[in-house]
C-alpha cells in the first residue's frame, strides 16, 4: 500500500472544497460592505500588488495588519482571503493582503523577497492611508506562514543579512517550517521545489532573529508534519529566548483554521484581534 502524502490536505479534509468555497463567499460578502482599495502596486511585476481594507470611521494612526495567503507557493489569490480582515476591522485596524508570484514560474527566494518588499512598502506608506507604521503586525496561513516567518529570519543562502521591516508581532498559522519533504511530495510537479531551495529556506534551519513576538498556531486535526514542525519551531525560538507562544486549537484542521482566524469570536480570531490592538513599546 502506498503511504499517504501528509501534505496533500485534500485527502485529510473531507469538506475541502466546501470550505474553500466558503473562503470565497465570505470574502465577497465582506468586500461588498467594506471600504476596499484593490490591486495597489508595491512593485513592477503584475502580481506585485496588495489590497487594503479599512474599518468604518477609522481612527487616526490605526494599527496595520498584513495577511499572507497560502497555497503551497503555487496557487492562491489574495481576493479569496479578504474574510480574514473581519477581526482586524473589529479592532479598528487596517488590513493589507499581499499578492506574490507563484512557483514554478518563479523561485522561492523571489517569493520571500516579494513579501519582505511588500511589508516594507506598506510600512513606508502607512501614514498616507491613515495607519501607524509603528503598529504593524503580520499573519500568514500555511505557505503564507512560512513566507511570513522570513520577516524575522535569514535564509541559509543569504550571505549578507537582508533588510527586514520592523514588525511588532507575527501570527503563524499552520505553517511549514521544514521543507525537506516537499520536493518528494505531491507538489513535485506543481511547485518543482528543488532540494537546494528546501534546505536554504526551511525556517527550522534558518537564523531566527530576536525582535517580534511570535504566535505559532495550528489545528489539533492537522496532519503530523504541521503539528510537529510548529512544536519544533516554538521550542527552538524559546530556547533562544524569543517571545513565543504555541497555540493548538481543538477540533480544527488545515482548512477550518482559516475560518476560525476570520471569526472575531473564534480562538484564532480573538488572538488576531488582541495582536492588532496591542500597543507597541515605543522608545
Amino acid at each position: 500500500m502506498t503511504e499517504p502524502d501528509l501534505y496533500r490536505i485534500r485527502d485529510f479534509v473531507p469538506d475541502f472544497d466546501a470550505i474553500a468555497a466558503e473562503f470565497t463567499e465570505r470574502s465577497r460578502a465582506l468586500t461588498a460592505r467594506a471600504n476596499v482599495r484593490a490591486d495597489i502596486a508595491y512593485g513592477a511585476r503584475p502580481r506585485e500588488t496588495l489590497d487594503l481594507i479599512f474599518p468604518d470611521n477609522p481612527a487616526p494612526e490605526a494599527p496595520l495588519h498584513i495577511f499572507i495567503h497560502g497555497g503551497y507557493w503555487r496557487s492562491g489569490e489574495k481576493e479569496s482571503y479578504r474574510l480574514v480582515a473581519e477581526p482586524v476591522l473589529a479592532a479598528g485596524g487596517v488590513t493589507a493582503l499581499i499578492e506574490y508570484d507563484l512557483m514554478p514560474g518563479q523561485r522561492l527566494p523571489t517569493l520571500v523577497n516579494q513579501v519582505r518588499r511588500a511589508v516594507d512598502w506598506l510600512q513606508g506608506h502607512a501614514r498616507s492611508f491613515g495607519a501607524d507604521p509603528a503598529r504593524l503586525t503580520v499573519s500568514g496561513h500555511s505557505a503564507g506562514a512560512h513566507l511570513a516567518s522570513f520577516l524575522a529570519a535569514t535564509g541559509g543562502e543569504e550571505s549578507d543579512p537582508p533588510f527586514l521591516p520592523a514588525v511588532n508581532g507575527l501570527l503563524l498559522v499552520s505553517g511549514i517550517y521544514d521543507l525537506s519533504e516537499i520536493p518528494d511530495s505531491f507538489l513535485r510537479d506543481e511547485a518543482k521545489m528543488t532540494r537546494g531551495e528546501a534546505a536554504a529556506w526551511s525556517p527550522l534551519a534558518s537564523n531566527q532573529r530576536q525582535g517580534p513576538s511570535r504566535i505559532i498556531a495550528y489545528g489539533a486535526q492537522e496532519t503530523a508534519p504541521f503539528r510537529e514542525q510548529a512544536q519544533e519551531l516554538e521550542a527552538r525560538l524559546r530556547s533562544a529566548e524569543n517571545a513565543v507562544e504555541l497555540l493548538q486549537v481543538p477540533d480544527l484542521n488545515h482548512m477550518s483554521v482559516v475560518l476560525d482566524l476570520a471569526d472575531k469570536e473564534g480562538v484564532l480570531g480573538r488572538k488576531l484581534r488582541e495582536l492588532v490592538e496591542r500597543q507597541p513599546t515605543r522608545p
